[in-house]
């Protein structure tokens, strides 16, 4: 019927664990194979794409919700699968029992909460209580945590510099702490019933790293502008005294480091944790911020569309 389900509780069929794991890569491996012979499909590609390395629980719903994540976030990385969680920002406790994840999101799509209520329209009365508590919540957490903000224009960031509106993320920031704050334009997705969003909300990446920069400057020197990826309207904001060593930026992901750090942390029934700083790599030049290369890896081959109309004169040529 493609309809999300909306629910405060569980409360459907619950598909155990393993089996959404192995279907999950087993229903991968099966779209992946249909991409053979296509052309510009590179072979070595084609069959590297069959070994899943990621997983992200995110999209649609609310993933921490599901009664058994930490047995399914289990089966990934016994599967040396790193996980990418994200999460609406309701269910505090929920967080609080989470077990480790490569790396937990918490969405923030207002720094307020008049503006939370009209953004996210949320099915809870204490909304705000819940969310401020997701954010204290994930302040105790070891791993790597991330404020995810996804900006869009006439809602949540009418002005780079309202003093106010930029206070109150801060305020947010302190509550939480998060380890990386990603920032990045809302994506547009066509029109439809549920949301009244055109292409006239999308900020262009200009807008998106002007406010970066702008919430960098508040934080008092505690987070730098790391990196950004322009051809994604995505920049990254990281906590100095964690990710900034020697001079350079290690805000890149050491997988396999994590997997042995998970296999550790699971033989010894959570006894042996670890934390942020134990799985780190260095950041490579081309993904920083103000990089020539804008976060596209030199060593890959960008094709660019041809544009089937003309581009009117003084009419920008960056996609949002």
């Amino acid at each position: 019927h493609h309809k999300n389900p909306v629910g405060k509780e569980w409360r459907w069929k619950m598909d155990p664990p393993d089996m959404i794991v192995s279907e999950a890569i087993n229903l991968h491996r099966k779209m992946i194979k249909t991409m053979k012979g296509v052309p510009g499909v590179q072979p070595n590609r084609l069959e590297e794409a069959y070994t899943v390395k990621h997983c992200a629980l995110s999209l649609v719903g609310e993933p921490i919700m599901y009664p058994r994540i930490n047995e399914m976030v289990g089966e990934l990385h016994q599967r040396d699968i790193s996980t990418f969680l994200v999460t609406n920002a309701q269910f505090p406790k929920a967080i609080i029992d989470l077990d480790p994840v490569t790396q937990l999101y918490v969405s923030i799509d207002a720094s307020n909460k008049d503006a939370l209520k009209a953004i996210d329209r949320p099915l809870f009365g204490d909304f705000w209580e819940r969310f401020t508590g997701s954010l204290k919540a994930l302040r105790e957490k070891g791993q790597r945590t991330v404020y995810r903000l996804t900006l869009v224009k006439q809602w949540n960031m009418e002005d780079e510099n309202d003093e106010e509106e930029l206070c109150q993320y801060v305020k947010l920031l302190e509550l939480g702490q998060p380890d990386l704050i990603e920032i990045k334009a809302v994506t547009y997705c066509g029109k439809s019933d549920a949301s009244n969003l055109t292409m006239k909300n999308v900020p262009w990446h200009s807008e998106v790293r002007k406010f970066a920069d702008t919430l960098c400057e508040r934080t008092n020197g505690e987070y730098g502008t790391a990196a950004e990826h322009v051809h994604s309207c995505c920049t990254l904001l990281a906590r100095k005294k964690v990710f900034f060593k020697d001079g350079e930026w290690h805000t890149w992901i050491n997988y396999p480091k994590f997997h042995q750090l998970m296999k550790e942390y699971y033989a010894s029934n959570g006894e042996k944790t670890f934390s942020t700083v134990d799985y780190l790599e260095k950041t490579p030049s081309w993904a920083l911020w103000g990089a020539q290369e804008e976060g596209f890896d030199p060593k890959e081959t960008r094709h660019y569309r041809k544009k089937k109309t003309k581009t009117l004169v003084g009419e920008k040529s960056m996609s949002p």
